[in-house]
């Protein structure tokens, strides 16, 4: 796939939300200036890759953190800079910059480019390490090391599939789309669930009908 096809998922889970979740379109940001995208790109001190910077174009991130994606929502590039400088400056006081024994991963890699962040920090991370596998996702949590044994093979092909799901109503691997009482979007584990914190969930509509 290629960077154009981000554009084109983005445009597909737009025209979903405007149909069904209009509270969760509306924290979507504007595509991001390009002077903050070269200045994130400085504090990592590497070009993002075309897909990322394609997403950026889009969306530059959310207004606040929401169950846009599963598992995860997107960051916007001063986001990416500050989650990446964070992440370094603690694995650089902890030695985390090593996989230690018991880990194939190191617990931060400065080629990990944190694109998205999970509810309870955790980040979805595009690995730019050279090797047979450039721009996979993986996650970097808060304990043991980086983990890519559920990744996927870039960022187009993800989004794609979250495009898919809300289009065919299926899920993406095991992450099923949901409305809340308040009309936001949730992904949830299961096909089956019923409610949030003791709120209604109903399972989202597919398509735009």
């Amino acid at each position: 796939m290629s960077e154009h096809a981000v554009s084109l998922s983005w445009q597909r889970i737009d025209a979903w939300l405007a149909v069904h979740a209009p509270a969760t379109l509306a924290l979507l940001e504007p595509p991001v200036a390009p002077e903050e995208l070269e200045a994130a790109q400085r504090v990592l001190g590497v070009q993002f890759p075309v897909e990322l910077c394609e997403s950026l174009r889009c969306h530059n991130g959310v207004s606040q953190w929401a169950s846009l994606l599963p598992e995860q929502s997107p960051l916007g590039a001063a986001g990416i800079a500050e989650h990446w400088r964070m992440c370094l400056e603690i694995a650089s006081d902890n030695d985390g910059l090593v996989a230690r024994p018991g880990d194939d991963e190191p617990w931060w890699h400065p080629l990990w480019v944190p694109w998205a962040e999970s509810a309870d920090g955790n980040a979805q991370v595009i690995d730019l390490r050279p090797g047979s596998e450039p721009g996979r996702l993986g996650w970097a949590g808060h304990s043991g090391g980086g983990d890519f044994s559920d990744q996927w093979p870039g960022l187009a092909p993800f989004l794609h599939e979250v495009a898919q799901a809300l289009y065919r109503g299926s899920g993406v691997r095991d992450m099923y789309p949901y409305l809340t009482s308040d009309g936001q979007l949730w992904w949830d584990l299961g096909k089956n669930c019923q409610d949030l914190n003791g709120e209604p969930l109903t399972a989202a509509p597919a398509g735009l009908g």
